[in-house]
Parts: C-alpha cells; sequence; structure tokens
C-alpha cells in the first residue's frame, strides 16, 4: 500500500459537482505528516522568476513545491490539502494559477483553497502554494 493509498478523496453529494478539487480529504494509518512552506517562484539563486506571468510563476512554484516535498520524502499524490495564493484582484489571474496547480495534480485533486491577496514576500512575486502531505 502506498502513501497516496491512504488518501482517501470527499466527493459530497450535497455540494455542487462544478468544484475543481475534493471537499475533503480523509488520511488513515498516517506516520508522518508534512507541512509545506509557502513555495514560491524563486530560482536556485533566490530571483523572482517569470516576473509579471502567473502561469510562468505558477509553473516554478509546482517546481519547487515537488522539490520541497520529496526532501521531506513526498510528493504530490501524498497532498491532502493546499492553498494557492495570487497577488492579484483579476479573477482571470487567480483561474490561470490555478490552471497551472491543478494540471500538476491531475487526478488527484485535493481539497484546495483559492485567494486573491493584496501582496507576497518577495518582489514581483505573484503566485505562492502551500501543502500538506501525509506519509505511511
Amino acid at each position: 500500500m502506498t502513501a497516496s493509498d491512504s488518501i482517501e478523496l470527499i466527493r459530497a453529494s450535497h455540494l455542487t459537482d462544478r468544484a475543481p478539487y475534493a471537499y475533503a480529504a480523509v488520511a488513515s494509518d498516517v506516520r508522518r505528516l508534512v507541512f509545506t512552506a509557502g513555495a514560491c517562484p524563486l530560482d536556485e539563486d533566490g530571483a523572482t522568476v517569470a516576473v509579471g506571468d502567473v502561469a510562468g510563476q505558477a509553473e516554478q512554484v509546482m517546481s519547487n513545491l515537488r522539490t520541497a516535498l520529496a526532501a521531506a520524502g513526498a510528493d504530490l499524490t501524498d497532498v491532502v490539502k493546499t492553498t494557492v495564493y495570487v497577488a492579484s484582484h483579476d479573477r482571470d489571474d487567480l483561474v490561470t494559477a490555478w490552471d497551472v496547480v491543478s494540471r500538476h495534480f491531475g487526478a488527484h485533486d485535493v481539497p484546495s483553497t483559492l485567494l486573491g491577496v493584496a501582496v507576497l514576500g518577495y518582489r514581483d512575486q505573484l503566485v505562492e502554494v502551500e501543502a500538506v502531505a501525509a506519509l505511511r
């Protein structure tokens, strides 16, 4: 049994099926939880990449998230919850970031919160993703 076998994604039949993610996740028989810091669109030198490009930053964020998870012995399939932050008041920018994040997770459509915020921590940063993963 893999770690992802211990994660049950819950669809709530009394809530709309239009949401592109599960409404809840249950992690059973778990030995460890992994809490990531927000993955940022920084390169190995600490520079913000893809300035002004939400999709480009989201790609870097997801690469960095995978790297952080791997350092803790986890992968995207071990994730039980994400929070996606986009520094924008434009809903289209949120959708753009979500499309990238969702593509990386594929069928493992964990519960997620997508937020538009005023500003993020690094100069020119538009996207950040944090995750919680469960390991057997």
